[in-house]
């Protein structure tokens, strides 16, 4: 009898057969390979994150030779902001360097502010105050350190001049002197950067009353409702000549509400909560930005926007400093007092302010909740910003 004949012994699972492992191996070695590939696609997932981070972080470009020339003049600087709230000085450069801005003019290796912005964010995070600031405001310009080396004389002269002379640095001192308000970081964006950033989100709705024609500003527009995308978004905001009085009063008007139209659409579901469209915007802003130390990390530009994020369109507002017309010369501005000295204490103080657009609304919700009258300024809200 052969060992083990007649002898009882234990079925063999009828997965197991000779030659292949029982399967309870199979399945803790399909469970392992399970786990590894698991563990691959989140390394995977966290290289990428890391990668798309590290892209974006890396666009973002520093302007160290503005922080150093700050630095050198902090003595005559103005206080610090009321704790929390901070001013930003928004720089909209004319330059005709870099690709994509040759075609707006010959490029004479100058640029000046072509639009410029100081945005006040409250403590609270609350409300928003930008005020823009008119290229042809006369303005005391300090002397300033110059390109290739010496310094600028001290002069009083057209508001964005100061930008040629001694780019964001002598701005900011001069916005600085002009109001008494510390600026606390600063962000400049050329055209090219505009139109990308515009073309990410989607284009913006505008209504027009009547069509553009504008040969200098190269847009062409019909009447009526629509979107605009990033060349015709450009064209629309420099446009001046074929638009209202030929003023930059009328085209500073257009800027303001383009650009409540803008942060209305960016506070939309549609681009924060749209990865397809959020990440273009976060690559446009990136690659587009020029900004001081304190805000050239994604994060400090990630912790701005989330600061901002949760104000109401309501309380967001867009005026322009009140001036009005210099007597020897029309072609260029002053202050008109008290008014400009009124704002300006307002946003020192971080207090809110009232804007009216002419139309049959109430003052911004900013104000009406608070306890002490306001002067009302003529302006607007991000929530007016609507096509009816």
């Amino acid at each position: 009898m052969t060992e083990g004949a007649g002898k009882p012994g234990r079925a063999m699972p009828a997965g197991d057969r000779p030659g292949r492992p029982p399967a309870r191996r199979r399945r803790r070695r399909l469970l392992r390979w399970i786990g590894l590939v698991l563990a691959l696609l989140v390394l995977l997932g966290a290289g990428a994150a890391w990668w798309l981070y590290h892209q974006l972080d890396s666009n973002i470009r520093t302007d160290t030779t503005a922080a150093a020339e700050l630095e050198r003049y902090e003595r005559e600087r103005p206080a610090l902001t009321v704790g929390g709230a901070q001013n930003i000085l928004l720089i909209g450069s004319d330059t005709r360097a870099g690709v994509g801005n040759a075609q707006y003019g010959q490029n004479s290796g100058t640029q000046r502010s072509d639009t410029t912005i100081l945005l006040h964010i409250s403590a609270d995070r609350d409300s928003a105050t930008a005020v823009s600031i008119p290229r042809d405001l006369l303005a005391e310009i300090p002397s300033c350190a110059v390109p290739g080396g010496g310094r600028s004389v001290a002069q009083t002269g057209q508001f964005n001049s100061a930008f040629e002379i001694g780019g964001a640095a002598c701005t900011i001192r001069t916005v600085e002197k002009l109001t008494g308000i510390r600026v606390d970081h600063h962000v400049i964006v050329d055209f090219r950067g505009f139109k990308k950033m515009v073309d990410a989100i989607g284009g913006v709705e505008i209504c027009l009353p009547r069509p553009i024609d504008d040969a200098e500003a190269k847009v062409r527009l019909p009447a009526g409702r629509q979107t605009l995308h990033g060349e015709q978004a450009l064209g629309y905001v420099r446009a001046r000549y074929s638009l209202g009085n030929g003023s930059d009063t009328d085209r500073m008007g257009r800027q303001q509400q383009f650009l409540a139209a803008l942060v209305k659409k960016v506070q939309s579901n549609g681009v924060l909560l749209n990865p397809t469209r959020l990440y273009p915007l976060l690559d446009a802003a990136t690659r587009s930005v020029t900004t001081d130390p304190g805000l050239d990390t994604l994060r400090d530009l990630y912790e701005l926007v989330r600061g901002m994020r949760d104000i109401p369109t309501g309380r967001t507002t867009f005026l322009t400093v009140p001036r009005r017309p210099y007597p020897p010369n029309p072609n260029r501005d002053v202050l008109r007092e008290p008014d400009a000295s009124e704002l300006f204490q307002r946003l020192r103080a971080d207090r809110p302010v009232a804007v009216d657009d002419g139309a049959d609304r109430k003052p911004s919700a900013a104000v009406a909740e608070s306890a002490s009258p306001a002067p009302t300024f003529s302006g607007t809200t991000a929530d007016a910003a609507t096509c009816r």
